[in-house]
């Protein structure tokens, strides 16, 4: 039995010295995986703004390059049909 008796006894001397480092270790592995949590968010956040911002950009140019588009169309018909009345 005394081949035991040591063991147990270095696991009960030993198990609040454990909890007293490792809490704050544990609690210290928490908080900077939180921060990192909150940082990806907030790039992932800015990134999404930018590709909204350029979405619009694009689609606004595009709006824009269609109706001049449809300008020089309706005047190439309008000059069309004034040269077949004139």
């Amino acid at each position: 039995m005394t081949p035991v008796l040591p063991p147990f006894l270095v696991g009960l001397v030993a198990a609040p010295l454990v909890k007293r480092v490792a809490k704050p270790l544990v609690r210290g592995i928490i908080k900077t995986s939180v921060g990192l949590t909150l940082e990806v968010r907030r790039a992932a956040v800015e990134a999404s703004e930018e590709i909204q911002g350029l979405t619009a950009e694009v689609a606004a140019e595009k709006m824009t390059g269609s109706a001049r588009t449809r300008r020089v169309k309706a005047d190439g018909e309008v000059t069309a049909q004034g040269a077949a009345a004139g």
